[in-house]
Formats: structure tokens, sequence, C-alpha cells
């Protein structure tokens, strides 16, 4: 783990927006006017993603990949003009968040300002023509950083948005050697000291195929070296098993708790249940009471939140990231209400700083507890919506439920679940 990295990032939700289809428009203006929405749902960091020119060579669909990247240092004039970005940047600090852009630094577009300027920073196949080493990703030709002409490149493109923006998520960061990630966050700090760092890691499975080809592919241990938070993709295969019924959801318990052995004490894990790479949470996860309970828990993990712009309308449809596909915004129904209230939890100290374990009970019930000292933040969620009987280490007593208003009663050391998710903090027994 990065050795400064904040504890308190786990306290924070952060929010995904992909310009161009976060509305009609697809401008910077346009997600500038909905910045006060966001915030409202409880929100401390607006990531992003690309906002780059996209190359026009291979293109992918009529409007191409926005991880199809032409020039690292201009935006994209389909979104607006670099005052633009400004202004928009302007507003979300002015509203107290702060704002993270995507940095794409594996490869960039066949035709990209780096392609026709330093073609020798660039992987050459054997017949000597630019190529890519992940072979559906047709649209991108791969970086080579052997060259150390290339880090300076990218460093002092890095210090150059830094000057505007609180920090980077950096796309399949895995695939570029640890040395530069490490090089790039201490010269960052000169320009944006705090600046924040998020790498989109890998599963294991990309992980042992990519070093069986001799190709770089930094494990999260290593990543968390150099990143502040990283994605959740070590454990996400368990997730994704459990809702397709080929695992158990022990198996997915035991992976959580992994985590807490395996890493570092400050590590920060993104939580999610969608991205923009990922099938929408509404329509991977079947019935109200299983989403219901799933975003409980999405807020009581230790990590920090993610939502990806249209969640809180419950979106089913995931926008294509090749075309002009704008976010259904009457999708519904509306969890903003639901998010916000989830979101006063989040700001728990027990969430910042404790000893979590979860574990999976009959009936589909997942268990969890968050201690510290002498006291303990109890979470009960029924994934697929089941009634039952637990037993929990807590005082027998009525407590606030942090989850949905209401009470929730401990009597003889054990909680009726009726199907809807649980949260409360107790002393410790």
């Amino acid at each position: 783990m990065a050795k400064n990295t904040q504890k308190e990032y786990r306290n924070q939700v952060m929010y995904s927006v992909f310009v161009r289809n976060h509305s009609e428009e697809g401008t910077f203006e346009a997600v500038r006017r909905d910045l006060e929405r966001i915030k409202a749902l409880g929100v401390d960091i607006i990531w992003l993603m690309p906002i780059h020119p996209i190359g026009v060579t291979a293109r992918k669909g009529a409007a191409g990949s926005p991880y199809a990247i032409s020039d690292y240092r201009a935006v994209n004039p389909e979104y607006g003009t670099v005052q633009d970005f400004q202004c928009l940047v302007d507003e979300v600090h002015r509203l107290g968040m702060k704002c993270i852009i995507d940095v794409v630094y594996n490869h960039t577009s066949p035709d990209s300002w780096l392609v026709k300027n330093h073609p020798e920073w660039f992987y050459h196949k054997a017949d000597g023509s630019l190529g890519n080493h992940v072979g559906d990703w047709t649209d991108i030709v791969d970086l080579d950083y052997s060259n150390p002409g290339l880090w300076n490149y990218q460093i002092e493109t890095l210090k150059y948005w830094a000057s505007m923006v609180d920090g980077f998520r950096c796309d399949v960061a895995s695939l570029v050697p640890l040395e530069f990630w490490l090089q790039a966050r201490a010269e960052v700090e000169t320009v944006r000291p705090g600046c924040i760092w998020l790498a989109e890691s890998v599963e294991p499975e990309f992980i042992r195929l990519a070093r069986s080809q001799g190709i770089t592919a930094l494990s999260d241990s290593e990543i968390f070296q150099a990143f502040d938070i990283s994605y959740e993709y070590d454990l996400y295969p368990d997730y994704q098993d459990y809702l397709d019924g080929k695992a158990s959801l022990s198996r997915y318990a035991q992976a959580v708790n992994r985590q807490e052995a395996i890493y570092p004490d400050n590590y920060v894990k993104l939580r999610y249940l969608e991205n923009h790479d990922r099938l929408r949470a509404a329509a991977a996860i079947p019935g109200e009471a299983a989403l219901l309970n799933w975003t409980a828990f999405l807020y009581f993990q230790k990590g920090m939140t993610l939502l990806y712009g249209g969640q809180e309308v419950s979106c089913v449809h995931l926008p294509n990231l090749f075309e002009k596909d704008p976010v259904d915004w009457s999708s519904g129904p509306d969890r903003s209400g639901l998010l916000r209230r989830l979101y006063e939890l989040k700001q728990n100290p027990l969430l910042t700083d404790s000893a979590y374990c979860v574990q999976a009970l009959r009936g589909d019930i997942l268990h969890g507890a968050h201690r510290s000292g002498e006291r303990q933040l109890t979470g009960i969620f029924s994934l697929k919506g089941n009634c039952g009987l637990v037993a929990v280490e807590a005082p027998d007593g009525i407590y606030p439920n942090l989850a949905e208003g209401g009470s929730v009663e401990v009597k003889f050391g054990r909680v009726s679940c009726q199907g809807r998710p649980i949260i409360f903090e107790t002393p410790s027994l």
C-alpha cells in the first residue's frame, strides 16, 4: 500500500461519469449542470471517464471508445473546450467534491499524436508493424515502457493535468511497470500534494495469462505500493459466480475475508456493483429485495464505494462504449433517498478503521461485522430476500436500523431478518 494512503478514503463515495452518454448533449457543460444533484446523493469524488480526443483509425462504432485516445494533452472537442473542462472542475470544487480523470497509459489509438511523433515508443510485432498484446482490443496499439523518453512525456502530461484535477483513475494499471507508477506518484506529488491514485487492477486469471505470455501484469499487492485505491477484481469472479449460481456464498465471503489478511492495514478497495465494463446491477441482480440488500452491503463494506452514473435510477441498460447511447434517467425506480441514507452510514468511524469479517449463513444471508475497541457495527443482508433468525454478538436491546430507518431488536442474541437489510451499532460483547 502507498505508505501515506488515508484510511478515510473508506468513508468516501466516488461517482463515475461517461461524459458522452451522461446526457443527450454529451458535454462538459451538461455534466456541470447536473453536479448539485449528484452531490446530493452523497458523493465525494467525481471520476470522469477519458476526456481526450478519440482516434479515427480502426475506430470501433460510430463514436469510438474513449479508451482509444489520440492526444493525451487535449480534450475531446465533442465535449467542449479546455475552458469548459476547467469550468466543470471549478464547479466540482465549489460544491466541496474532488475530480479525477481517466489515465489510459497502456495504449493509444493507432493514429495518435505519439504514434506520429514517436513511433519508437510503441510495441512492434515481429514484422515491424505496431500491435497490441490483447487481441480483441483492435482499436489501439500498445506503448513500450522500455523507452525512458516515454516515461518523461507521460509524467509531464500527468503533472499538466494535476494542476487542474485532484487525481487519476489509471486504466489497466497492472499492464504498466510498477517502477513507472512509483516515479509518477512521486513527481506528481510536487504539483498536487495528496493526489488520489486509483488503479484498475485485473482479475487473477488475466494476470496468469499475461505472465505466461511474458507480459507485465501487476498483482494487487504490487499495485498497492503505488496506488491508494484498487479495483476489487481480485474477488469479482467469486461475486459473479455466486450471482450465476456457480459457486456458494461462502466462497465469496472467504474471498472478502482474505483481503483483510493479504493486504496492508491501510488498504482501500473500490467497492462496486457495476461499472462501465460490467453489467448494470439492476440487470445482474434479480429481484428488488436482492438489489436492495446488495446496495446496502456495498456501503457497509470496508473500502470506497463506487456509483456509476444511472445506478441511482436503477438503469438496466449499460451504455455502449462505442456509440452515442445516453443514460435513460427515467428508467426508475429512483434510489436517491436510499443512497443518501447509506452515505450517512458511510461516515461512521467504524468503517474507517476496524477488524472486518463477513460470513455466509443458511438462506443466502450474509452477516458482517466491523469491530473497533468497545463498538461494533453489525450488518445482515438477505441476498435473496429470505427470512430467518440470525445469531449476533450484541447485547439484547432495540437499536436504530441504519440501513433503512426504523429499529431492530436483539432478543436472546438473535435478530429476526425479514428479507430487508439490517445495520446497527452496539457495544461489543
